[in-house]
């Protein structure tokens, strides 16, 4: 059995620890390409470039919202253009993973900033590409490698909205549920090769630190102040939870949020939050015990996560609408075969039926 376990080159995290780009960018090349979403342009991308004057050349240009080709070849062709030899990425997700992608087509080195906790993209070899009519999944590109640098300032991100945090807990709180399904299964990570024990006690690790630190990093985010809890709950949803999912595997959660994503026309709910309800249908699906359960929806409501449709703005839900969803989710070469049981769309249906009707419940009796 061949395992395979990925990780960023480097991975820096804490309070100031953008202070270290310029350091970084001079390992690698001699002129960057900065991409960054339009919020860095306001306060982070113009302190790059001051502080970066005398010890590093820069060529800045705003990410256009969109992870798609289009925006690729766009910034690809500046780059290429100004001779940068470097790509640094700064923002959410899309941001970064239209940076690893370009950097790719570049075949140059990549460093991601991210600016926002809320999801694994900073660490992983892989960008999803949307359509910019749509706003739909095109295609996954996999990538040569995985980032060169993923540099985490804890500070910037206890100064963004703590849904995003609470999201990326969302996103993480599947790792182990998956990584645990992979395994039994013996199913195949993202680069099709087994999990190694290293991916598994990552995965788990995750899960625990979510559990033991979850609040407190969230009443920290509110509070836009930096206390080990927050440094705790940053590496798990960023570095344990991208490591965690690539290279040990995905399974019900995800799928379920694809068949959700399907009907969430306004995107009202981000990915982590959607991957959350996902978790909590799975453990029905996956005939977990009642203990697991408990834990499971106590830690959601204590941070915030979804336990319900009418939490994700998807309260009724015709039966076709749910076929929708389990049709999606149950699509051949989608990640909910990797549970160790057969499944099929009618057990997902009722799945998600019992983990809404839990959530309900809950609410009514709290």
């Amino acid at each position: 059995m061949i395992t395979a376990t990925l990780f960023p080159g480097k991975y820096i995290q804490g309070a100031g620890a953008l202070d270290g780009l310029t350091d970084w960018v001079r390992r690698y090349g001699r002129k960057a390409f900065i991409i960054g979403s339009p919020s860095t342009f306001a306060e982070i991308v113009p302190r790059i470039l001051a502080s970066a004057q005398d010890s590093m050349e820069g060529v800045a240009e705003k990410f256009e919202r969109e992870c798609s080709d289009e925006e690729i070849t766009r910034l690809k062709g500046i780059a290429s253009g100004q001779s940068c030899d470097v790509v640094v990425g700064l923002g959410g997700g899309k941001a970064l993973d239209t940076a690893k992608a370009v950097a790719h087509e570049m075949n140059a080195p990549v460093i991601v900033v991210p600016t926002i906790a809320s999801t694994d993209a900073p660490c992983s070899s892989l960008s999803v590409i949307y359509r910019p009519d749509t706003g739909r999944i095109k295609r996954v590109l996999m990538l040569k490698r995985n980032p060169d640098v993923v540099l985490v300032d804890t500070k910037i991100i206890a100064a963004s909205p703590e849904r995003f945090l609470v999201a990326g807990m969302g996103d993480a709180l599947s790792t182990w549920f998956e990584a645990e399904s992979c395994q039994l299964k013996s199913a195949k990570n993202m680069v099709r090769a087994h999990s190694s024990m290293t991916a598994q006690t990552m995965a788990r690790l995750c899960y625990e630190t979510l559990l033991e630190y979850g609040v407190a990093a969230k009443m920290a985010c509110r509070h836009s102040v930096v206390i080990p809890a927050l440094e705790h709950v940053v590496e798990a949803n960023t570095l344990l939870s991208g490591v965690g999912f690539e290279s040990a595997g995905l399974a019900a959660a995800h799928a379920i949020q694809d068949g959700l994503n399907a009907l969430d026309k306004e995107h009202k709910s981000y990915h982590g939050e959607k991957v959350a309800f996902g978790v909590l249908a799975s453990l029905f699906l996956t005939d977990k015990s009642s203990e697991m359960i408990d834990e499971v929806y106590t830690f959601c409501e204590s941070v915030g996560l979804p336990t319900t449709l009418a939490d994700l703005g998807l309260d009724g839900l015709t039966e076709a609408d749910l076929g929708k969803i389990a049709s999606i989710a149950c699509a051949e070469k989608e990640t909910i075969h990797n549970e160790l049981i057969p499944v099929t769309a009618d057990a997902v249906v009722a799945a998600i039926k019992v983990a809404n009707e839990e959530g309900t419940v809950r609410k009514n009796n709290s």
